[in-house]
């Protein structure tokens, strides 16, 4: 079953980072976070996002479910 999620991390990302990121939509905010947003479909490809974004070396600070 596909569900949105939600990932929030330390730091503004760049751009160049999204292909990487499976093209989530990428939201900078004022507070110096950045939210990665977008369908899931499996535990798979949310372990591969997780992993990517240990890869870029950017904190996870949440990961939730909004839709």
């Amino acid at each position: 079953m596909t569900a949105t999620y939600e990932l929030r991390v330390a730091g503004h990302l760049d751009d160049h980072w999204s292909p990487l990121l499976g093209g989530l939509v990428l939201v900078r905010h004022p507070d110096g976070t950045s939210t990665l947003t977008g369908p899931m479909p499996d535990q798979a490809r949310l372990h591969g996002v997780l992993a990517a974004v240990r890869d870029i070396g950017a904190p996870l600070l949440s990961l939730r479910i909004v839709g």
